[in-house]
């Protein structure tokens, strides 16, 4: 994709997404991992914020699970902020004490151990939004899990647009609009560069399987496939909820 051909179709859409999703008065804190999709979302969302003006920050969550690697990435995210001139913070999760205490996967203690870093810093800096980077793959790719698993209804709005972390802090998730592909291209055209996680190729993990072979697969017969399965997530989701 061109990058004339980006600013014509893309950026637009991209805008206009995140215009249902971020107001003037936000602060939008960004869950900012160092891969392709969160830098995507800062560097986006860096420059919407000086047209609509409402208050940006990164945060750089280590679960201290990768020694010197993950000390790599902190301090990627660090330097990008510094060149951004983005207030940046970083937290240390307590991913071991966490599935030990709960008898957790490393995955699920993980995520849990995030969202709790995430929730501390988003009310101690005063953001009303948390941003994160999920986009149009991630969504297809959750909807095949959950019905791989074995799932209700709920299970196939996959991952919500918006919902809240906490009373005053609302998780947005301003690429679900867009592919993987689109994201790549995004920094691509913007000169970015960003941290690739080997982990996500090990196909011992389901949601990597249902990445790199279910989905391409589907993708053969049917290559809307993911923008299909995004517009059925969202009308259950609109039917559940009474809209």
């Amino acid at each position: 994709m061109t990058k004339k051909s980006f600013h014509a179709s893309v950026l637009p859409r991209m805008r206009a997404f995140a215009a249902r999703l971020i107001g003037r008065s936000d602060a939008v804190l960004v869950g900012l991992s160092g891969g392709a999709d969160s830098v995507c979302l800062l560097h986006f969302l860096h420059y919407l914020s000086k047209e609509k003006h409402f208050r940006l920050a990164a945060l750089h969550v280590n679960h201290g699970l990768r020694g010197k690697a993950a000390l790599a990435d902190q301090r990627f995210c660090k330097e990008l902020c510094q060149t951004l001139e983005i207030e940046f913070f970083s937290q240390k999760a307590a991913v071991k004490k966490v599935a030990r205490e709960l008898k957790l996967s490393p995955e699920h203690a993980a995520r849990k151990a995030r969202y709790a870093v995430f929730s501390k810093v988003a009310r101690s800096w005063g953001a009303t939004k948390l941003a994160l980077g999920h986009h149009q793959d991630d969504q297809a790719e959750t909807i095949l899990l959950n019905l791989l698993r074995g799932t209700q209804i709920k299970g196939l709005t996959g991952i919500p647009l918006r919902r809240p972390l906490t009373p005053t802090v609302e998780i947005i998730r301003p690429l679900l609009c867009i592919t993987r592909k689109e994201t790549e291209a995004y920094l691509k055209n913007n000169h970015l560069t960003h941290i690739t996680d080997q982990s996500n190729f090990d196909d011992k993990f389901t949601r990597n399987w249902v990445r790199g072979t279910l989905l391409p697969l589907l993708e053969t017969k049917q290559p809307q496939i993911k923008k299909h399965l995004a517009q059925m997530a969202q009308q259950i989701a609109d039917l559940t909820s009474g809209k």
